[in-house]
């Protein structure tokens, strides 16, 4: 099998694979380049409210393919913080489902959604310091953000993996699940991203990537919609609401 991107859409969730199984599901330069508008399409689509990004078998991501990227780190890793920021940008809630190796380029994707769960077993690393190569500041400060300054050091110093408590214990993944039950927490956990209001999601999202100057802008949005009126009345009717803000096209 060619090393590829593939996706399906069900229940108003994008699954994204990672297909390298040769390499661990290392990234190719032209996988990278494949995911800014696999994740743009994804996100026109009105009929995707909630993405995960996965990796084929028992690997979620094993870094760059090396062998692809030989003479050209540069290059290279600019396509990586390439994908890296539009999977972070991507404006519907995103879950990484993690299962044996995380390395290099897997956390930088990882990092990039906005939850992670992992398989127990698991096991996380940033390696750059293996190779002589400098980890871009952008995915050293989304690093710093979910596992503080001395985590990300030690991970970024030593190159060395750790397990899914640390990577728990420190707040890397949000989830541990034990072998085999991962799938099913996936998609209860999507089921219920796709349920809720994706006006409070797209805000909550800006806010927590930094973005107060937006705090008008989504004011307005909730005052044009009518995701408000109708959570409330849910509430009180008690039964389930039906949200209908969608991000604009």
């Amino acid at each position: 099998m060619e090393p590829q991107l593939s996706h399906q859409v069900t229940d108003s969730v994008a699954t994204v694979v990672i297909r390298n199984p040769a390499k661990r599901n290392a990234m190719t330069a032209d996988m990278w380049r494949a995911l800014p508008p696999l994740l743009a399409g994804l996100a026109r689509d009105p009929g995707v409210r909630a993405l995960v990004l996965t990796g084929e078998g028992r690997t979620f991501c094993a870094g760059a393919d090396i062998s692809t990227l030989q003479g050209s780190a540069g290059p290279a890793q600019g396509l990586a913080v390439a994908a890296e920021e539009a999977l972070a940008a991507f404006p519907k809630p995103t879950v990484a489902a993690v299962r044996g190796h995380c390395v290099g380029g897997g956390v930088q994707l990882a990092a990039a959604c906005d939850l992670r769960l992992a398989e127990d077993g698991a096991l996380f690393g940033v390696t750059p310091a293996r190779l002589g190569i400098v980890y871009p500041s952008s995915s050293t400060r989304r690093l710093v953000s979910l596992v503080g300054p001395a985590t990300a050091k030690y991970l970024l110093f030593t190159a060395e993996l750790i397990d899914t408590e640390r990577a728990l214990r420190t707040g890397l993944v949000d989830e541990v699940l034990p072998e085999g039950e991962l799938d099913k927490r996936v998609a209860e956990l999507t089921r219920t991203l796709v349920s809720r209001s994706q006006l409070t999601q797209a805000a909550a999202k800006e806010f927590a990537n930094g973005r107060e100057d937006r705090d008008g802008h989504w004011a307005e949005q909730a005052r044009a919609g009518a995701d408000t009126a109708e959570g409330v009345a849910a509430f009180l009717e008690r039964r389930t609401p039906h949200f209908t803000w969608t991000p604009p096209a």
